[in-house]
């Protein structure tokens, strides 16, 4: 089985070097190269529910059924007020007629009052306050907002389920995401940013769908239902209040227009200061060794000042419509009071239909204020939304031509061809050009040469880490871009020269290649790596705990564990790229009478920077520039006096004072 690189690649140093390679820090990458289209992005946010839509159906319900509590509650609470008022004036008409009221006030010259009077409805003279019928409206009143509150919570609790549900399938679909990319997206892309994108900006999302679902939908809900009912009661007063829709959508479309491309900004500017935090913080030995903490103190403060003053402006911009919509409904407010006012004089309108209307007006005002209060979150969310997208749209890593042209062998001999290979980075910096080269079963092939030759490059190729731009590769005779990643992977054990352990114990991290390994076999490869002999030293021996840095480890004792690793797995081709170079002398010694077993009846390639360590090597590959130089024995490319014989003398010569 093979490893699996930290930061998913293989010593980028090399390949950085050899092409001048993409940055790595947080100026890198593909940070700010996005679409900024909201209204695409929002609908295609949206369609991730559709899994839900039976949940989604009953959310609406259950909100219309809420807003219908809003829309009755101030119509009963109108009713009641007539029935208090018309008991009131019917207690002070005792003993005469309406008709003979409205003759007598316009026998004193009073119009205003005979229209009052002449528009009382439900007036009955001599009687009072009918408070039987008062309390009947008003339980029912009680009754109507209980239940619509009641409503309101189990929407609350199907739109948290929906939402959550929703943003678990997005993890999910990121996760299985990332490992479907190629390796060169990795490379183009700092960790940090890409990290921001699967946590920072998931949770983003996931808080806007759940703020603005449910009060999304009950705002707009409530606009229709509340609109219907100020027509119903006075359609000149519902004109009124409707001048101030366009009023407040203009203002929220402004504001909106202008605060995207902040939002937007404000969370380019919060990955790219994860990417420089990450970077520092992995890298902190070496910024302390060459005195550069001041220098990245400085480059933080930059990054950070941005990231203050987009996420300044996209606040203040967007907090901008909760203010300005209040004073738009305000506004709406008193004009209603005053023509309301007259309308009742006037006898058009009776008391408890202006308190409604009243209350209607307020409410009306209310779920558009909660959705312009709401465009900072939509701005937001949908921005971050834009950018997972973005890593869910990636260019994924090319499917086999063929999965089965032809039947498999059942056991890997190990036989490597490349024929005619050519592969760089870069189109404009070629690297691998018409490379051929034959390792046969059982061979141990060293490739050597100087930084940035393609030593590294060469067996990346044979893991499939990248697709070849000419040329093919053949395993026991069948071309690698035929077959499967996981099955390709599956016959290959690599051990690599920046050891990567994960978060378990020694146990775990040596079975990491073979999970169905038992206790007996997990031993035997660490006695037979010399794992077995450090681990009882150890307080919890075999269950002793690491973290993914192998921090409580030496360097050493970290390599050895993957070596382990690599021999349990017992792969049929064996790569190993400087395998050795972090344990001691004697270690390496018994190292190499280990590997030696380990390489026994399957081909191996050994990327070795230290020539004593490849003495033994049936093949030794000379790479400079992409390209084999030399090819031969140790003893064979020594006498020729070339490349190697160059290399050698660098390695082995006396200092030179």
């Amino acid at each position: 089985m093979s490893e699996t690189p930290k930061n998913g690649t293989m010593k980028q140093t090399e390949r950085i070097v050899q092409q001048g390679g993409p940055g790595r820090g947080p100026m890198g990458g593909m940070v700010g190269q996005k679409a900024d289209d909201f209204g695409t992005s929002a609908r295609r946010l949206l369609s991730l529910l559709r899994p839900a839509r039976g949940k989604a159906v009953a959310v609406l319900l259950l909100g219309i059924g809420s807003v219908a509590s809003v829309v009755i509650g101030p119509y009963l609470l109108g009713k009641a007020t007539d029935a208090v008022f018309n008991g009131f004036i019917g207690a002070r008409l005792e003993g005469q007629t309406q008709a003979d009221a409205v003759a007598r006030a316009e026998a004193s010259g009073d119009s205003g009052l005979a229209d009052f009077l002449r528009g009382l409805k439900g007036v009955v003279p001599g009687q009072g306050v009918d408070f039987d019928e008062v309390g009947r409206l008003l339980l029912i009143a009680l009754l109507v907002y209980v239940g619509g509150q009641v409503l309101g919570w189990l929407q609350g609790y199907l739109v948290n389920d929906v939402v959550q549900a929703t943003v678990k399938q997005m993890r999910t679909d990121v996760e299985e995401k990332v490992h479907r990319l190629p390796l060169a997206y990795f490379d183009r892309q700092p960790r940090g940013e890409l990290l921001s994108r699967v946590t920072n900006d998931i949770d983003n999302v996931a808080q806007n769908l759940q703020q603005t679902m449910s009060q999304l939908l009950t705002s707009l809900l409530m606009v229709v239902g509340v609109l219907g009912a100020m027509f119903w009661v006075s359609p000149l007063l519902a004109v009124i209040a409707v001048v101030s829709v366009p009023i407040a959508m203009f203002v929220t479309g402004r504001i909106m227009k202008r605060s995207q491309s902040q939002f937007i900004n404000q969370w380019r500017q919060t990955g790219r200061l994860n990417a420089q935090v990450e970077e520092a913080i992995s890298g902190h030995a070496l910024v302390t060794v060459f005195g550069r903490r001041q220098a990245v103190e400085d480059e933080f403060d930059s990054a950070n000042e941005e990231l203050y003053q987009s996420s300044y402006r996209a606040q203040f911009i967007s907090g901008l419509v909760m203010p300005l919509m209040m004073l738009v409904g305000n506004l709406n407010y008193v004009v209603i009071a005053v023509v309301g006012g007259l309308r009742v004089t006037s006898g058009a309108l009776t008391i408890g239909e202006v308190q409604a209307f009243i209350q209607y007006s307020r409410t009306f005002t209310q779920p558009i204020t909660q959705i312009a209060s709401m465009a900072n979150l939509l701005q937001s969310g949908v921005a971050s939304a834009e950018r997972v997208f973005e890593l869910l749209d990636a260019d994924e890593e090319v499917a086999p031509a063929s999965l089965s042209p032809a039947p498999r062998p059942a056991d890997t001999r190990g036989e490597v061809a490349f024929e005619d290979v050519s592969f760089s980075y870069d189109p404009e910096e070629p690297l691998i050009e018409d490379l051929s080269l034959v390792a046969h079963p059982g061979q141990m092939v060293a490739i050597v040469g100087p930084t940035g030759a393609g030593k590294t490059t060469l067996v990346n190729l044979i893991m499939r880490f990248y697709e070849l731009d000419r040329g093919r590769i053949t395993l026991d005779g069948t071309d690698i871009a035929t077959m499967g990643r996981g099955e390709l992977r599956s016959r290959i054990g690599m051990v690599l020269q920046d050891t990567w352990l994960f978060e378990g114990t020694i146990r775990d991290n040596i079975a990491y290649g073979r999970p169905d390994a038992t206790e007996e076999e997990v031993r035997a490869a660490a006695r037979a790596t010399y794992v077995d002999r450090f681990v009882h030293s150890l307080p919890e021996g075999y269950d002793t705990l690491v973290d993914d840095e192998g921090s409580n480890l030496s360097a050493g004792e970290r390599q050895l564990i993957t070596i382990a690793r690599a021999f349990l797995a017992q792969p049929a081709l064996l790569i190993l790229d400087e395998a050795t170079s972090s344990v001691d002398t004697r270690t390496e010694l018994l190292l190499q009478q280990a590997m030696a077993a380990l390489r026994t009846d399957r081909t191996s390639f050994v990327i070795a920077h230290r020539l004593s360590t490849i003495r033994d090597a049936d093949l030794i590959l000379v790479m400079e520039h992409g390209r084999i130089v030399e090819q031969g024995s140790h003893a064979e490319l020594l006498e020729r006096d070339g490349a190697f014989a160059r290399l050698h003398a660098a390695q082995f010569a006396a200092a030179v004072v």
